[in-house]
């Protein structure tokens, strides 16, 4: 009987996991995960982001358990440690799935030579997005470089076939497993209070719930904030408890998909580009001069949600609160960063990669560069008025009171502009820090827009 290593990273479920089930198939099965010891002691290691991880690991093995296997853990380089296992076990391959960041690609290039030098098969697996960076492309080049004719190509491809959880594993007997680590030996940062939790279960239930009750209004009310209409498993997506193609074809035949199958392409986009331009969290994907603000006071007012702006502040205590923060807001709070108060779109993305579950090196670099007119934007200096969002996705205030406890009493879109109240002075809350007017017109100057 073949012995194969299967290495999970960001595919931390059972079903519909090309990897696991290419292992699986070769008969006596190894499934692995390593905690990587580079990524513990980095700005990687995210409290938010490390909790679901573990829970999700947790769910895994208990996944596992119960088609007769079991997760083994290690700690510390996953070349060295999957190679270690590898031989231990006598395995002849080792199975992963591909991901697309610069870390990433250098790690499977080691596995691939480490295995070859040992003589394992290296499989590299799709499985992290829908179609897999490369699949597509233009003519004359290596990726799409703006979204509407990426979706045309995307749209037009055969997908690959999907594949169920394995129903039964044997796995060694007699190799080690490990333990999955507590979080407090991990990560000395504490997490958002109203985090979700991270799993394949948890995962697979928010989806049925969404498909049922809210796949239909989603194109209507997708950026309504009070209602909180979005599909919440951008987190399940990013750790992979749920398969993204698993997602898209359990959607694709209800009433109302299409708007969200296109963000799921989203998804797929920026990971292409990040493919295609590793540097892509590090430097401008178009570079536009920009001579960015290095006012620390203007980042922390931001950070902190004490702008003067209450739908931008309401956004950032929801951030805090729950490591989550909804879409339109993020469209919101990133333009005002970049654009108002004119700061570096890499600050913003530090902030946001240390404290979303769903941080994901290709969507927050892609969509920050977005926002601050420096990526695919093919719109680079629209600029998003913090009042009209407000207005027009949170017209009666909810959303604002629901985060700003100092502004509860304010009923209505009043609570919008509370520096026009009589009362204003006697609120613990400050005035805007910026005329949005006239940022928006020294932002456009600099741009020479």
């Amino acid at each position: 009987m073949k012995t194969a290593v299967v290495l999970f990273n960001r595919d931390l479920r059972l079903a519909d996991n090309p990897a696991l089930f290419a292992a699986a198939s070769a008969g006596r099965t190894v499934p692995l995960f390593v905690l990587d010891e580079r990524l513990l002691g980095s700005r990687f290691a995210a409290p938010n982001r490390v909790a679901f991880m573990l829970e999700a690991l947790h769910d895994l093995d208990d996944g596992l358990r119960r088609a007769g296997g079991r997760l083994f853990m290690r700690v510390g380089d996953p070349v060295a440690e999957a190679l270690a296992v590898a031989l231990e076990c006598g395995a002849e391959e080792l199975h992963v799935s591909a991901d697309y960041s610069a870390y990433a690609r250098a790690r499977e290039r080691r596995l691939a030579a480490a295995c070859k030098s040992e003589r394992i098969g290296f499989h590299l697996h799709p499985g992290t997005t829908i179609v897999p960076p490369g699949a597509v492309t233009p003519k004359g080049g290596d990726h799409f470089k703006v979204f509407t004719p990426y979706h045309r190509a995307w749209s037009e491809l055969p997908l690959r076939q999907g594949h169920g959880a394995p129903p039964k594993l044997s796995v060694p007997s007699r190799l080690p497993a490990g333990r999955i680590p507590a979080l407090d030996k991990l990560t000395s940062g504490s997490c958002s209070p109203r985090r979700a939790p991270g799993g394949e279960q948890e995962g697979r239930r928010l989806m049925g719930t969404f498909l049922r009750q809210r796949l239909g209004e989603y194109d209507e009310r997708h950026d309504d904030l009070p209602g909180d209409a979005t599909s919440r498993l951008s987190a399940h997506l990013r750790f992979g408890c749920l398969s993204p193609l698993e997602l898209m074809r359990e959607a694709a035949d209800r009433p109302g998909a299409g708007p969200f199958v296109r963000q799921l392409c989203w998804r797929d986009f920026h990971h292409q580009v990040l493919a295609a331009n590793p540097s892509l969290p590090r430097r401008d994907y178009r570079p536009r001069g920009d001579r960015w603000s290095r006012s620390q006071r203007t980042l922390e007012a931001w950070r902190q949600g004490l702008t003067g702006y209450p739908v931008v502040d309401a956004a950032m205590r929801q951030l805090a609160a729950e490591g989550f923060m909804h879409n339109r807001a993020r469209m919101t709070v990133a333009s005002f960063l970049t654009k108002d108060l004119y700061v570096d779109w890499r600050a913003g993305a530090a902030h946001f990669w240390d404290l979303l579950v769903d941080g994901d090196i290709a969507n927050n670099a892609g969509n920050w560069q977005w926002v601050a007119g420096t990526g695919n934007d093919t719109r680079p200096n629209r600029v998003l008025s913090p009042l009209r969002q407000a207005e027009r996705f949170d017209p009666e205030g909810d959303y604002v009171r629901r985060y700003l406890p100092e502004l509860e009493g304010i009923e209505g879109k009043a609570v919008h502009r509370p520096w026009l109240l009589d009362g204003f002075a006697g609120l613990d809350y400050p005035a805007p820090i910026v005329d949005h007017d006239e940022a928006a017109a020294a932002f456009r100057a600099r741009r020479g827009a």
